[in-house]
C-alpha cells in the first residue's frame, strides 16, 4: 500500500466481494465476505450491507468463523496482520502481528488456540513460492498481539484458499498445487503426495483447481481444468489410493463444497450452473442453471439450509438448498475491460461505466451498493466465446443528467461496422431513462469521441461526436414533433470536417461558448452559436490525445496531452502556448467544482499521480506509483459532506473524490488519515431504533431528544430532560464489576430515587398560578399550596435538576386525582 504524508491510496467502494470465498454465520442470518480492505457483513434476508469491518491497511485476503466462538470471525490481510472481530456489533476485539503478508486462513476445532495460514517462503514478496504455517495465538489482554512464532506444515502450496482444505474432523489437511495433491496427517506428523500426469490418455488437462473434503469420511474431491471431478479415497496408504472419476462440466472446476452432512457434494464452474451430485450416488445429479455468470465459489450454511455461490460479475447469489434463489449480492461489476468512461450521474451521483455485456451500471459509490443495470443493447447476450455481439463503447451525460447518450457497435469478420447512437430521456416517474432516438449508422467508421455541452444557460441541448471517418457532428434536441403522441426527437445540426484528417478527441469549454475539437496534431476552436471555426492550435506536431478546458478562473486555458509525451496549455486569450512540459500522460482530466486538474503519468511500469492548476507552475499534489500498469479511466465524484481539510497537500480532497481503475480493474481512491478516523469512528457507533421506548439506559446511550407535547390538555408535558450524569447509583450499577456488587434489594432504593426528577426550581411559577386561582374552593387552594411548597426530600438530593413549570390545566388535573376516593387502595393490597 502506497503511503504519502496524510494520504493514503486505498480500495473504497467497489471492490471485489467475489474474490475470496464467502461465510455463511451459524444462525444463517448473516453472510461475510472480504472486500478490499475491509469485511462486509451483509443480511442474507434483506440484502444489506449491515457492518463494515474496517481496521486492515492492506487487501483482506481471508475470512474465518472462530471455531470456539459462533460469535466472532477471524480475517486476514497482506498486511501482514489477522484480526479478530465481533461481527454482530462490528468491533474489532484483537488484532495479531504476523509479521509478513497472509493470503489465506483456515482453522479447526480440533486445534483450539491455533489458526493456519499460508505465507510466502522467502522475505521477498514476490516469490511465488508459498508455505502452509501453524500459528499458536497467544492468550493475551492485550488489543495488540505479537504472533511471530510459525511452525512450518507443509511447503510449497498454493495461495489459492480453494486448494487448502480440512479433512475429517481436522485429522488431516489436503493440499493441491498444479498435478500434485497432499494430504497431511497431524497425529502421524506424516504427509503422503500424489501426482497426475500433465494430459490423460483421452488429452484431458489434470491440473487440479479446487479441493474438498468429506465431514465424516476418508474422501478428498478434486476439480481439474477439464472439468472433471476425482474423488480419493485409501489416501493414507502412498501406493494402495483409489479414485473415482465424476464428469459433467466441459471447462474448469472453479469450486467444490460437501454439504455439512456430507449428503451431497456441489460443482460450479464457466457454465453459470450449480451441479449437486449425491454422494455414493454420484449418477444422480440436480442442477439449479441460469444463475447469469461463472461460478467462482460455493459455501454452506453451518445448517445446510443455504447455499452460496460467488460469481466472476463480481455478485453473490444466496440460494434456499439447491431449491431457488432468495437474494442477490451485486457489488459493482468488473469485466476484462472498461469500453466507456468513467462518469458521475449529475442526478443520483452514482458512478456509471460498463456493467453487464450490453448495460451500463449505476453504482452507488457512498453506499457501495449497485442501484440498477441499463439495457443499452437490448437484445439478449448468448455466452459463446468467439461470437461477435454488440457492447456499449461510448457514453455520455449532459450536465443536468436529463439525456444519456450511448454508442453501440458490433463489428464481425466478414461484415461492415454496425454502430448506432442512442439517446436516452430521464422518466421523473420510473426514475430511470428512457429511450427516445436511435440513429442507425450516425458516421462511417468508428466513433472516436463524444460529450455534450454542458452550458446550463443553454436554451438548446447539443451533443457532438467524432469520427474515424474525417468528420465532427453536432446532435441538436429538436423542436416537439406534430403529433401529440411523439415527443422531441434529435437530429444531426451541423458536420464538419478540417482538411481531411482524422478527429480524435472534443470537449466543450465551461459555459459553452466553445467546442474544441483535434485533429490530429491540429486543435481548432470553434463556435457552437455560428459554427465558425475561431482558431487553429498546433504546437508542437504531434497527434494530440486528449483535450480539457480549463475550470472557473482557470477557464482561459485549454490543455492537451500529445503522443510524444507532451503536456501543452494554451491561453485562449491570447491563442499562444502558455506552457509545456514533458509527461507521458495516459489520462488527463479536470475537477467539476474546482480549478485542480489530474494527470496520470505512467513511467517504468507503474502510475504517477500529479494534480494541478493550469494556472500554477508547482503542483497541488503529487504521488509516484500510485498502482502498478497504466490507469486508464478515472473521475472524480463530487462529496456528499465537504472535507475541511487545512493541510495544502490535501485541500484538492475537499470537494470530490477522485476514483480510478487499475488495469486489473480494482477501483481505488485517495483518502486522508482524517477521513479514515472519521469513517472508524462512525462505524463504533450504536444505532439505537427510534422505536424504542424512553428509557434511563437509553438516555445513557446518548441519544437525548425533546419532544414537545402539542396538546397540554394531553397530561405532563412530554418534554424529556437526561438523567444526571453524576448518579452514584447508575454509576455502582455500570461500572463495579457484577462479582462483587452489593445484594439488588440493597441497591433498589437508591437506583430508584435517583430516577426522580426534582422540582426545587419551579417554586415562583407555581405561586403565580395559585395566585390566580384564588377565587376557587378553599380546600383546592390549600391543597394547592401544599403541593407547591412541599417538596420531597429524596427529590432534592438530586440537586439541580429542575422539572418543567405547570400548567393551570394540568394543576386542575392533579387536584381532580387528589379528591378521588382511594380507600379501597389499601384494602386491596392486605387482601
Amino acid at each position: 500500500m502506497v503511503e504519502h504524508g496524510d494520504i493514503r491510496v486505498v480500495h473504497r467502494g467497489g471492490s471485489k466481494i467475489n474474490f475470496r470465498e464467502p461465510v455463511i454465520t451459524h444462525d444463517s442470518r448473516y453472510l461475510l465476505c472480504a472486500s478490499g480492505e475491509c469485511v462486509k457483513v451483509f443480511s442474507t434476508s434483506t440484502e444489506e450491507c449491515i457492518h463494515d469491518l474496517r481496521g486492515h491497511t492492506g487487501l483482506v485476503t481471508g475470512v474465518l468463523l472462530k471455531p470456539s466462538n459462533h460469535l466472532q470471525v477471524y480475517s486476514c490481510s497482506a498486511d501482514g496482520t489477522v484480526r479478530l472481530w465481533d461481527y454482530t456489533d462490528g468491533i474489532l476485539i484483537k488484532t495479531y502481528v504476523i509479521g509478513c503478508p497472509v493470503y489465506s486462513i483456515c482453522a479447526s476445532a480440533n486445534h483450539e488456540g491455533v489458526i493456519f495460514i499460508v505465507t510466502p517462503m522467502l522475505s521477498d514478496k514476490r516469490s511465488d513460492l508459498f508455505q502452509l504455517v501453524a500459528v499458536d495465538l497467544p492468550q493475551s489482554g492485550d488489543q495488540l498481539v505479537e504472533a511471530r512464532e510459525l511452525s512450518a506444515v507443509l511447503s510449497d502450496v498454493s495461495s489459492n484458499p480453494a486448494a487448502i482444505v480440512f479433512g475429517r474432523g481436522g485429522e488431516y489437511i489436503a493440499s493441491a498445487n498444479g498435478l500434485h495433491l497432499e494430504v497431511y496427517f497431524f497425529k502421524k506428523q506424516k504427509s503422503y503426495r500424489f501426482s497426475l500426469k500433465e494430459d490423460n490418455k483421452k488429452g484431458g488437462k489434470n491440473t487440479v483447481t479446487c479441493v474438498a473434503c468429506h465431514p465424516k469420511d476418508d474422501c478428498i474431491a478434486t476439480g481439474h481444468e477439464d472439468g472433471k471431478i476425482r474423488l480419493w479415497r485409501n489416501f493414507n496408504h502412498k501406493k494402495e489410493y483409489t479414485y473415482s472419476t465424476l464428469h459433467w462440466h466441459h471447462s474448469a472446476v472453479s469450486s467444490l463444497c460437501f454439504t455439512p452432512e456430507g449428503t451431497n457434494l456441489l460443482s460450479g464452474g464457466m457454465e453459470s450452473v450449480l451441479v449437486q451430485w449425491r454422494y455414493n450416488q454420484e449418477s444422480e445429479r440436480d442442477f439449479l442453471p441460469r444463475l447469469g455468470s461463472a461460478i467462482t465459489h460455493i459455501t454452506v450454511s453451518p445448517d445446510g439450509a443455504l447455499f452460496c455461490t460467488s460469481h466472476s460479475d463480481n455478485k453473490i447469489t444466496i440460494i434456499q438448498s439447491c431449491v431457488k434463489v432468495s437474494a442477490v449480492i451485486q457489488g459493482l461489476v468488473k469485466g476484462e475491460s472498461v469500453r466507456t468512461d468513467m462518469m458521475v450521474d449529475p442526478r443520483s451521483k452514482s458512478l456509471v461505466l460498463n456493467g453487464k455485456p450490453g448495460h451500463l451500471q449505476f453504482y452507488s459509490l457512498p453506499r457501495d451498493k449497485l442501484l440498477y443495470n441499463l439495457d443499452i443493447v437490448q437484445q439478449e447476450y448468448i455466452h459463446e466465446s468467439g461470437l461477435e455481439q454488440f457492447e456499449v463503447v461510448k457514453a455520455a451525460f449532459d450536465a443536468s443528467g436529463s439525456w444519456l447518450a450511448t454508442v453501440e457497435e458490433r463489428k464481425q469478420k466478414d461484415a461492415e461496422l454496425e454502430l448506432n447512437l442512442k439517446l436516452w430521456a430521464f422518466d421523473e416517474q420510473t426514475q430511470s431513462f428512457v429511450l427516445n432516438t436511435t440513429i442507425s449508422a450516425p458516421h462511417e467508421a468508428r466513433i472516436t469521441a463524444m460529450c455534450f455541452c454542458h452550458a446550463t444557460d443553454s436554451q438548446t441541448t447539443m451533443l457532438v461526436s467524432t469520427s474515424k471517418d474525417g468528420h465532427f457532428k453536432a446532435w441538436q434536441l429538436g423542436a416537439p414533433a406534430h403529433t401529440e403522441d411523439e415527443g422531441p426527437s434529435w437530429s444531426c445540426d451541423f458536420v464538419g470536417a478540417y482538411h481531411g484528417l482524422v478527429p480524435e478527441c472534443c470537449c466543450f469549454s465551461a459555459d459553452g461558448s466553445l467546442l474544441a475539437v483535434s485533429f490530429q496534431e491540429v486543435v481548432t476552436v470553434w463556435s457552437p452559436a455560428s459554427w465558425e471555426l475561431l482558431t487553429t492550435l498546433s504546437q508542437p506536431p504531434k497527434a494530440v490525445r486528449d483535450l480539457c478546458f480549463g475550470r472557473l478562473s482557470c477557464s482561459k486555458y485549454l490543455l492537451g496531452t500529445t503522443a510524444n509525451n507532451l503536456l501543452c496549455c494554451w491561453n485562449l486569450l491570447t491563442c499562444s502556448l502558455e506552457w509545456s512540459t514533458s509527461m507521458d500522460i495516459s489520462l488527463l482530466l479536470a475537477d467539476p467544482l474546482t480549478e485542480n486538474m489530474a494527470a496520470f503519468c505512467c513511467q517504468a511500469g507503474s502510475t504517477d499521480l500529479f494534480v494541478f492548476k493550469p494556472s500554477e507552475p508547482r503542483p497541488v499534489f503529487s504521488q509516484k506509483a500510485v498502482c502498478s500498469g497504466k490507469v486508464t479511466r478515472a473521475v472524480f465524484a463530487p462529496r456528499e459532506e465537504m472535507l475541511e481539510s487545512c493541510e495544502e497537500s490535501s485541500q484538492w480532497l475537499n470537494h470530490s473524490q477522485l476514483y480510478f481503475l487499475t488495469p486489473y480493474m480494482d477501483l481505488m481512491t485517495f483518502t486522508t488519515k482524517a477521513e479514515e478516523d472519521r469513517l472508524m469512528a462512525s462505524s463504533k457507533q450504536l444505532v439505537i431504533d427510534d422505536s424504542v421506548a424512553m428509557t434511563p439506559f437509553y438516555l445513557l446511550l446518548g441519544k437525548h431528544r425533546q419532544q414537545e407535547d402539542a396538546d397540554p390538555l394531553s397530561g405532563l408535558s412530554a418534554e424529556r430532560r437526561p438523567l444526571p450524569q453524576c448518579s452514584v447509583a447508575i454509576k455502582e450499577l455500570l461500572q463495579t464489576p457484577a462479582h462483587v456488587l452489593p445484594s439488588t434489594s440493597f441497591l433498589c432504593s437508591m437506583f430508584v430515587q435517583s430516577l426522580l426528577i426534582s422540582v426545587t426550581n419551579g417554586r415562583e411559577e407555581t405561586k403565580h398560578v395559585e395566585e390566580e386561582m384564588e377565587s376557587e374552593k378553599e380546600e383546592e387552594d390549600s391543597e394547592g399550596e401544599m403541593e407547591s411548597s412541599t417538596q420531597r426530600p429524596e427529590q432534592a438530593s438530586l440537586g439541580g435538576q429542575a422539572a418543567p413549570a405547570l400548567t393551570k390545566a394540568q394543576l386542575r388535573e392533579l387536584k381532580r386525582v387528589k379528591k378521588l376516593d382511594h380507600s379501597w387502595f389499601p384494602g386491596l393490597l392486605h387482601s
